[in-house]
């Protein structure tokens, strides 16, 4: 539910002299955009910016200054712009690196895994990367599951080789620890229970640190403080007790620490929730869920980083993969499908999918729906939705027909890695970057399939002429000017705010239209110039 800061009734009008404004349906919630109401956090742009592609699919992504490390299952990489197979391709195998202001390749990364990867993360200080998966070997040199890299050469580091059994999910760095996780049991000839730490000077094991994820796979870990790993995953026991899929464990002796909420249901049976992903910004630990079974958390919670308390839960459904923080505002990869539980868009039939949202990183209100199944919490905090609704179309590499898997970024632009082959309609595979506003071209305006013609009818004050409004991806209050006959000057105008789930009827009347038949156009203005126009509407005689 939106907090009173964040609600709205933004409705200006202005008309010629003696005109009137008449507004239809009452206004809904306002968030945040490219120009938001005062107090409420500005997104980036839903402009896609032309980003270099893959022909496969993007699982992980960081970000180091203005590089951004992408890793997954491809083969290839090409220019926007171009198709698969053109001749501009060239070979990219599971990882590569761009940069987040141009979009183009940094050749000087160019690097051969010979299986997927699966997760890459920075150290704190930005020197290296380090990339887990399922590979063997990387530029045909024995890297069993987890390597490293230079960011200053772009090298692949030749005194980091630690040997892991089976796949590498999750990774968290200091600048002398390298702590993973995943679904393995032996690390450099000594068993493990999917989790394990290695000294970043040699990839030796760090022996005294043996905890345990006892039942389940890990995904997702995240340095809280220096004295704090972060877990999540599938697990539902961590160090032998009972710990569903979130736990926290000490960096020196891997003992468990505290942790106090419990955002993730038990499971039961074959119907659970798990974390996808974790970001820690500030105090705060931010994590994704996917749920398996109908309306089983898969949205995203923030909790204190240093204790676990719960600071809001969202319970979004449609799975959520990867979270990335910019600012106040918190950026998600998913297949959201109903955010009722936030005051926002609902469930449809047949149901529709929104592949990246964008919600402030700080609680506004409370959740009023019902609790998801097997939920610890009911009307718990939870944050605001913000107008940024970019497309994303469904890909078919995986199988798993989704979009956007991954999503990192910096102060100025957000980058998108998966395996969607379009973004806003233009072809664009796999990867692509978003940027605040002044960084974007600001071209996205409001759409103009919604945009109906208006309806005149005749009234005893004049002409009345009604419409409903339309909306835009980026920005919430649209202004709507009324044109009469085939006149570009407004006779008047209206300012409301909209969603593509909440289009209000609008309607103005026009007293000073001259004897004879007139017709009306509407034309939709958002506050960075962009403009639709309608078609005319039928005429009446006055």
């Amino acid at each position: 539910m939106t907090s009173p800061s964040l609600r709205r009734r933004r409705v200006a009008a202005t008309a010629a002299a003696a005109s009137t404004v008449l507004l239809g349906a009452s206004a809904v919630p306002a968030a945040a955009d490219t120009a938001p109401p005062s107090g409420t956090p500005a997104t980036v742009s839903v402009d896609p910016l032309p980003t270099w592609q893959v022909n496969g699919v993007v699982w992980s992504m960081t970000t180091v200054g203005n590089t951004v490390y992408a890793t997954g299952k491809f083969t290839k990489a090409r220019p926007p712009g171009t198709a698969a197979g053109s001749s501009k391709e060239v070979s990219a195998q599971n990882i590569l690196a761009f940069d987040i202001r141009t979009g183009n390749l940094v050749t000087s990364f160019k690097h051969s895994l010979n299986g997927q990867g699966l997760r890459i993360v920075a150290s704190p200080d930005g020197k290296r990367v380090y990339v887990g998966g399922e590979f063997t070997t990387v530029d045909g040199q024995p890297r069993s599951r987890l390597a490293a890299f230079d960011t200053a050469t772009g090298k692949l580091v030749s005194s980091f080789a630690p040997k892991v059994s089976n796949k590498v999910r999750a990774i968290a760095a200091t600048n002398s620890t390298v702590y993973f996780g995943g679904n393995f049991f032996n690390v450099n000839g000594k068993s493990r229970t999917r989790l394990a730490a290695v000294k970043t000077s040699d990839g030796s094991l760090v022996d005294a640190w043996r905890p345990t994820a006892d039942d389940d796979e890990v995904f997702a870990m995240a340095m809280a403080g220096s004295n704090r790993v972060i877990i999540g995953g599938r697990f539902q026991k961590l160090n032998g007790a009972t710990k569903v899929g979130i736990g926290a464990v000490n960096t020196t002796t891997g003992a468990s620490a505290t942790w106090t909420s419990r955002p993730i249901p038990t499971r039961q049976g074959s119907r659970y929730s798990y974390v996808t992903d974790l970001y820690v910004s500030g105090d705060t630990v931010y994590g994704s869920a996917n749920g398996e079974g109908l309306h089983w958390f898969d949205g995203r919670f923030a909790a204190k980083a240093s204790n676990g308390d719960l600071v809001w839960l969202d319970n979004c459904y449609g799975a959520t993969y990867g979270v990335f923080v910019q600012g106040k505002s918190l950026y998600s990869v998913s297949h959201a499908h109903d955010c009722s539980s936030l005051g926002a868009f609902p469930e449809t039939t047949p149901a529709t999918w929104h592949r990246a949202l964008a919600e402030t990183t700080y609680a506004t209100g409370k959740d009023q729906a019902s609790p998801g199944s097997n939920s610890n919490y009911r009307k718990q905090p939870v944050p605001s939705l913000l107008h940024w609704f970019p497309t994303l179309s469904a890909g078919t590499f995986t199988g798993q027909s989704q979009a956007a898997w991954a999503v990192t970024g910096n102060s100025e632009y957000v980058a998108m890695g998966g395996e969607f082959p379009r973004v806003n309609g233009v072809a664009q595979q796999g990867l692509v970057r978003f940027a605040v506003k002044a960084k974007a071209p600001n071209k996205s305006g409001p759409v103009q399939s919604d945009l109906a013609a208006p309806k005149a009818v005749a009234s005893l004050g004049g002409i009345k002429v009604s419409w409903k409004a339309t909306w835009d991806m980026d920005n919430n209050n649209l202004t709507y000017e009324v044109l009469r006959d085939n006149g570009t000057t407004p006779i008047g105008t209206v300012t409301k705010a909209s969603t593509f789930w909440s289009k209000p009827s609008l309607s103005f009347t026009d007293t000073k239209a001259p004897k004879g038949k007139h017709t009306y156009k509407i034309r939709v203005k958002d506050p960075l110039g962009n403009t639709v126009t309608s078609a005319a509407s039928n005429a009446v005689t006055r």
